[in-house]
């Protein structure tokens, strides 16, 4: 090693000068040495001088930040997108009553099993020949009726726990076994393929069971936090600091390497622009990461994967009917922030799909509190291109006393085979075991 890099590092002090904060001094510490000494460098490095070292000479809180949401080299290291469509994933937390959202019409076994908290024909909107739209879900129409939105009934994963817990994880992992530790959505960026560093995205404040596993991905509070920290007026300097530690370097890893660095430097510029949209979006934390996917997809920045929560479904009291009650409320806040979305994303609405999914459905009988408690059967929401749409999918084992499973509205279809479809037709997954190993894929129809 030369002089310049057997010196001791800068001490607490000498770090400060070079403000405005520890990781950005030590970045710009560092790249001043780098730049001072390109042809040594270019030796070191055909010696075996790696980034690894690089990152080390900064004792390790400079560079390996690049953001408070890049946390492994794999994100530093992602090739360019190859596609623009994108998947948006929401978990409906708490078991939806999908009886109550697409609604059998003109169903007698229903209407006695609900007396209190039952939709009558007459105020449900239009699906098609079999089940109406609760009327909360008036912001979506416009999409079922253009065939940009579509369901699925009686939908059930392989595990009829009633515990939200195991359910939940049983769906988020996609397989029957607990000893898979991936979740499906990983395994589906794997067979996607790679991409940028916004190929996959969390919006929220941890990384969902679907995620986990070796693939690189965001977890994101929205734009505005995707960026080095620092002051105004001092970014800049940081940035240029960063490009200036990889050049010179004749190295495959050092394209990668600068692809990271521009997405962050167009991620500042993306969250310093004030987001236009022409759809009113209503406030909230559900909304707005709606908003934050639509300004990620029309930025065109790789978006893959995106995942939103959306919790609340558990209404073992008080679920109302069209007059009022949990479950209208939810729904008029769900309708109204999907339907502001599709109306944001326009044409490019065809380069999205969006899928709901929730853990259980509920009971088709009413409890004694105007509720229901935890079923079977639920229910998938579709938005996006390439769908079938403006009608309701798979079989329907129908709400009679013989064809319920134990009370419950019968699961006749694996949730795998909508998400398996929706890999295969809309993103080209030619391989759906890569991504549910222990699931025979069945195509439902859903998508043309």
């Amino acid at each position: 090693m030369t002089q310049s890099y057997r010196e001791e590092l800068p001490n607490f002090e000498q770090l400060r000068r070079h403000g405005p904060n520890l990781p950005e001094a030590a970045i710009r510490v560092q790249a001043e040495t780098v730049s001072s000494d390109l042809a040594d460098q270019r030796e070191r490095w055909r010696r075996g001088f790696t980034r690894r070292r690089v990152i080390a000479g900064v004792g390790g809180i400079g560079v390996a930040t690049l953001g408070a949401q890049l946390v492994t080299t794999k994100y530093a290291f992602a090739d360019p997108a190859t596609s623009t469509r994108t998947l948006v994933v929401i978990f409906l937390r708490g078991g939806m009553d999908g009886l109550s959202v697409i609604v059998p019409t003109n169903d007698t076994n229903l209407r006695r099993a609900r007396p209190n908290i039952g939709i009558q024909a007459g105020a449900l909107l239009p699906g098609d020949s079999r089940f109406g739209l609760h009327p909360a879900l008036a912001p979506l129409l416009p999409f079922w009726q253009a065939g940009k939105m579509a369901a699925v009934q009686a939908v059930a994963s392989p595990d009829a726990s009633r515990s939200h817990f195991q359910a939940q994880e049983c769906l988020e992992r996609g397989t029957k076994t607990s000893a898979t530790h991936t979740g499906w959505l990983d395994r589906t960026l794997s067979a996607m393929g790679p991409g940028t560093t916004f190929r996959a995205i969390a919006e929220g404040d941890s990384t969902p069971r679907s995620l986990i596993g070796v693939e690189p991905k965001l977890v994101l509070n929205g734009i505005e936090g995707f960026a080095l920290a620092g002051w105004d007026g001092v970014r800049d300097k940081t940035m240029a600091a960063l490009q200036s530690l990889y050049t010179g370097f004749d190295h495959p890893a050092v394209a990668h390497a600068m692809t990271t660095v521009k997405a962050l430097n167009s991620a500042r510029k993306l969250a310093d622009t004030p987001y236009q949209t022409t759809a009113e979006y209503p406030g909230g934390g559900f909304p707005d990461r709606l908003k934050d996917i639509a300004r990620l997809v029309k930025a065109k920045v790789g978006l893959r994967v995106a995942t939103i929560d959306l919790g609340g479904w558990d209404m073992h009291t008080g679920l109302g009917n069209v007059d009022g009650g949990e479950m209208r409320n939810h729904l008029n806040d769900m309708g109204s922030a999907l339907g502001a979305f599709a109306t944001d994303l326009g044409t490019q609405l065809d380069d999205v799909t969006l899928v709901t999914m929730t853990e259980f459905g509920r009971r088709v009988s009413e409890n004694g509190n105007s509720g229901t408690d935890h079923g079977h059967g639920a229910l998938m929401l579709l938005l996006g291109g390439g769908l079938v749409g403006g009608q309701v999918h798979g079989r329907w084992p129908g709400l009679a006393p013989s064809a319920l499973d134990n009370g419950d509205l019968a699961g006749a279809n694996d949730y795998r085979d909508v998400l398996g479809e929706v890999l295969e037709r809309g993103f080209g997954v030619g391989d759906v075991k890569k991504v549910f190993p222990d699931h025979k894929y069945t195509r439902i129809g859903v998508l043309r």
